[in-house]
């Protein structure tokens, strides 16, 4: 498959790790097990052929705790499409699938650093993230 797009800039456009306290802390550091992570993709033209995609990262526990960090990333990235790419689904699986394959490996990564250096060390996500699935899915 031949790559309709170009990355022009990458960068973390915001991010927030809050923990309100120590107990709070410890708590989580016990429970952090519950918590997930969630992705959502958003996307804006900036100029002709020129997109900006926000990828947001959030690790979160959905439970009814009390006491709970919350950890959230927003990823930019800014991709110049080709000339010839002109049909919308082609681009829609440029934006959601494309790009996030190759960028995220090391978004990941970044967001892994700043849990582990918000206290929560060695922290891994269990499930690699696929794509091609979310984007065939969201087809239906």
């Amino acid at each position: 498959m031949t790559k309709n797009y170009k990355i022009l800039a990458r960068y973390i456009k915001d991010m927030s790790s809050e923990t309100p306290d120590v107990d709070t802390y410890l708590f989580v550091k016990d429970n952090i097990s519950n918590y997930s992570l969630n992705i959502d993709i958003k996307s804006k033209i900036l100029k002709e052929k020129i997109i900006q995609v926000e990828t947001t990262l959030t690790y979160s526990d959905k439970g009814q705790n009390k006491k709970k960090s919350i950890f959230v990333m927003v990823y930019a990235t800014v991709i110049k499409i080709d000339d010839d790419l002109k049909d919308q689904k082609a681009l829609r699986r440029v934006v959601l699938c494309d790009v996030q394959n190759e960028i995220y490996p090391d978004l990941e990564k970044l967001f892994l650093n700043i849990l582990n250096g918000s206290g929560y060390e060695g922290l891994k996500f269990n499930k690699k993230v696929d794509f091609e699935e979310l984007y065939k899915s969201n087809q239906n």
